[in-house]
């Protein structure tokens, strides 16, 4: 799979996913930067066959309104520290590649992992 971390969300969850072996950038690597408003991100995204890794809902409301991105995982922590959120990946990341054999949208916070087909 291939991914693009939003702005919210830092360049080291980006390099851990190059060390896993995914293809992943960062809003970072972009020409805009982290000023790349969400519609392109999602268009770079739908464009690359990318999944997008954020924390902003508004990502969710762009699914639902205009099927864009066609792939998203939402992290839904609230405030997390860095180390944190690399561990929760660690222990969950397996787990979201596969629900999106099944669904479109992925949910992940400290508690639980889950699809949702919005």
């Amino acid at each position: 799979m291939k991914f693009i971390v939003d702005a919210q969300l830092p360049y080291r969850l980006k390099n851990w996913l190059t060390a896993q072996g995914f293809d992943a950038i960062h809003t970072r690597d972009l020409p805009d930067a982290n000023e790349t408003e969400d519609l392109d991100i999602a268009d770079v995204a739908d464009r690359d066959n990318r999944t997008v890794i954020t924390k902003d809902d508004d990502f969710l409301k762009l699914y639902i309104l205009k099927g864009k991105p066609q792939k998203l995982l939402l992290i839904t922590t609230g405030n997390i520290v860095n180390q944190e959120l690399l561990i929760l990946f660690e222990k969950n990341f397996a787990t979201a590649i596969k629900l999106f054999n099944s669904f479109q949208v992925v949910e992940m916070n400290n508690f639980l992992i889950m699809g949702h087909n919005p």
